[in-house]
This record gives C-alpha cells, sequence and structure tokens, in this order.
C-alpha cells in the first residue's frame, strides 16, 4: 500500500506505542486518586502537559487535554459564546472552515447568535481587508483556520490577530492541520484560543489540546469532576495523552528535516503532474500552503471514480476531509474557491508524510496518468478536444 493521505490521520509511530504500552497494564492508576501510585500518573501528565506547552512556547497551565480537534474547536467556539454573550452575539469565521467549527457556527446560530461567513480568494485565503469592515460593535469571537485541510492553504493568521487584540475580539485558530508542520509561537502569534489533534502528526487518534491564553476565562465545556483545573471533567486518557505527548517529542526533533523533505517532494510531485497531464490544475496557494499538501483537479473525469480506482492499485488519496467523505457532495472549500462544480467533482488531494519516497511518487504518477486517460475515455467533451 502507498498511503497519501496524511491530512485525514496518520500511523502511530513505534516509539509513540512503546511509550503508551506500560500505561495499560503497570501504570494504569487514575490521576485524580490520592495515593502515590496514582500520583506517579498524575506527574507524566503534567511532563506532556509542559512539552506541548513548550513546542509552541506557551505556558504549561495553558494547555488543556480533549479529546481531539472537534472538541477543542466546539470548546473554543461555544465557550466563547457563552462566556461573552453579555458583550454580544456576534461571530466571525470563514467559507472554508472545517465543519468541526462550521457545524458548531450553525448551532450557535439556532442559539441566537449572528456569525459571517467570510468568502476567500481564489487561492482560498481570507482578506484581512474584508474581514476588518466586517467587525462590529457586539463582535465577540473571530475563528479562522491556520491552514486548510483541503487545500492546504495558509491564512494570514498573524494579521488577523494583531487586528482582532487591538479590538478586543478573541482570535481563535483551528491549528489542527498546521501543529508540527508550521512553527507556531503564542508569545509572538497574537492566537487566544487554538485546536490541535493528536492523530495529524503520528499520535493516537481520540486525544488533542485546546490552548486558552492565560487571562481567558472559558466556561466549562465537560461538567464532572475537577479534572483539567475544573474546566474538562472526565478521567483523562492517560495512554493517549503520553502518545500525545512522545508524538510531540519526535514531531519537534525532525521538524526541520520532514519540513524539507516534503517540501522537496511536494514541488516534485506538484510538477510532475502539471507537466505529464493535460487539463489539470492545482488548488490553494502555491507559495502560502502546507509542505505536504497537493489538491489536484483533472477535468473531464469524476474524481471518486479515479479514487476508487487508485485504491485498487494500492494507492491510498482522497477527494478532501475525511469527516465529510461520506457525504458525496461538491467539497465547500472548492467552491469557496470558485471552482466550477465539474471541474470541483475531479478533484484529489494528495497529502504526504515524512515516510513517503520518490520512488511511490514516480509509481504513483505512473499509475495515475494511465487512469486519468482511462477515466476519460468515457468523456464525450474529452474526445472532442482530442480531435
Amino acid at each position: 500500500m502507498i498511503y497519501f493521505d496524511h491530512a485525514a490521520t496518520t500511523a502511530v509511530h513505534p516509539e509513540v506505542v512503546n511509550e503508551m504500552e506500560p500505561y495499560f497494564e503497570r501504570l494504569y492508576g487514575n490521576p485524580s486518586g490520592a495515593y502515590e501510585f496514582s500520583a506517579d500518573v498524575k506527574e507524566i501528565l503534567q511532563r506532556v502537559r509542559q512539552r506541548i506547552a513548550d513546542s509552541i512556547h506557551a505556558e504549561k497551565e495553558e494547555i488543556y487535554f480533549t479529546s481531539g480537534g472537534t472538541e477543542s474547536d466546539n470548546w473554543a467556539l461555544i465557550g466563547a459564546a457563552e462566556g461573552l454573550k453579555e458583550r454580544g452575539r456576534h461571530i466571525i469565521t470563514s467559507c472554508i472552515e472545517h465543519h468541526a467549527v462550521l457545524r458548531t457556527c450553525e448551532y450557535l446560530e439556532s442559539r441566537g447568535y449572528e456569525v459571517t461567513y467570510l468568502p476567500v480568494d481564489s487561492e482560498g485565503r481570507v482578506s484581512v481587508n474584508m474581514l476588518k469592515n466586517t467587525i462590529r460593535p457586539d463582535t465577540i469571537l473571530i475563528s479562522i483556520m491556520f491552514a486548510n485541510n483541503e487545500i492546504g492553504t495558509i491564512q494570514p493568521i498573524h494579521e488577523i490577530g494583531m487586528f482582532a487584540r487591538k479590538q478586543g475580539i478573541l482570535f481563535h485558530t483551528d491549528a489542527v492541520q498546521a501543529y508540527l508542520h508550521e512553527k507556531i509561537d503564542v508569545r509572538k502569534l497574537p492566537v487566544d484560543l487554538l485546536s490541535a489533534s493528536s492523530h495529524k502528526f503520528q499520535g493516537p487518534k481520540g486525544v488533542g489540546f485546546l490552548y486558552i491564553r492565560s487571562g481567558i476565562v472559558l466556561p466549562s465545556f465537560m461538567h464532572g469532576g475537577g479534572q483539567e483545573r475544573g474546566r474538562r471533567a472526565g478521567t483523562e486518557n492517560v495512554p493517549a495523552i503520553v502518545g500525545m505527548g512522545k508524538a510531540v517529542a519526535l514531531g519537534m526533533r525532525d521538524y526541520e528535516v520532514n519540513h524539507r523533505k516534503l517540501l522537496r517532494m511536494r514541488e516534485y510531485l506538484i510538477r510532475r503532474i502539471v507537466t505529464e497531464i493535460p487539463y489539470c490544475q492545482i488548488n490553494g496557494s502555491r507559495s502560502q500552503r502546507l509542505d505536504g499538501n497537493v489538491n489536484v483537479s483533472f477535468k473531464y473525469l469524476e474524481g471518486e471514480s479515479l479514487i476508487i480506482l487508485l485504491d485498487m492499485e494500492g494507492i491510498c488519496v482522497s477527494a478532501g476531509s475525511a469527516c465529510s467523505a461520506s457525504e458525496h457532495t461538491v467539497s465547500h472549500v472548492l467552491q469557496g474557491i470558485g471552482l466550477p462544480e465539474e471541474t470541483a467533482r475531479g478533484t484529489i488531494r494528495i497529502s504526504l508524510g515524512a515516510e513517503n519516497t520518490i520512488d511511490e511518487l514516480n509509481l504513483f504518477v505512473k499509475k495515475l496518468k494511465l487512469l486519468v486517460e482511462q477515466l476519460r475515455e468515457f468523456s464525450d467533451e474529452y474526445q472532442q478536444q482530442k480531435e
């Protein structure tokens, strides 16, 4: 199998598995226990919290463990909305956010909040000037993703954050795709809330974190015990948190090597596709883009059929977000950047990981060329173009 869907999920690193193993059988204490056996487990959670904080130059007390990116996004948006409802009920986001943000905004709209969904340009970037013109006296929250999960475009987060801070508006960013793939320093980056998910960087599924800048008070999202300093109840998933901590350590250690390798492979793959396969286009920004993302539309074919045929060849790619893969609708992200429906339907996303190789890319391009040509044989429009 050749796996090119790292934006959907990643394999858990073997060193992460080894790090987690003792916490299933030997070190199984509940961190909330009053005895030494539990205290040892509680101490390892604090070490992981510190490791994550160090990775973004935050304070340990600003890191809260969650079940992943969706929970972190929900907590950030719903918590901010409820905590600031006396100041206002207007929220700003973009039209190409992950569904964890968009559907939370829809929920908030049903509760009486107003949401402005900013459009994006043809590369998928939000206009900071347009955002500024959308601000109202009752605006309480801006939520713009760090980097898009489908087209890889990186947003002008620093500019947005600086403006939000000057206006006294909370700023949340969904950094699920960007964390450990882009450098993040919250001492310099003016974000108040930041979401991340372990399974995007070779950690286990079902665990993530929410960064909450010191001084910002969000209402508790999970009610019950006093875990996470009383703000997120529920017994901690110790093995998963330990695994996430190890994945963070490995991601920080290998950041520069992985960054260079992914960038080199991405540009190699894009160059080969656009020069060797006619009637295709790369979507998203070419300069402000995640290292491993290649989103490409092929005219005169259905992307879903191409994905199935590639799967039969043992190659895994996707049409976009794994969280909406079963919906069989045109991606809201591709609609957001203005792609015609027939072009959007011919789109696949290739998201590379550090373990991928040039040999895999070469085999992929070879198979891709054959399959694209095979599918286009069924297109009357393509046959007319050839004539």
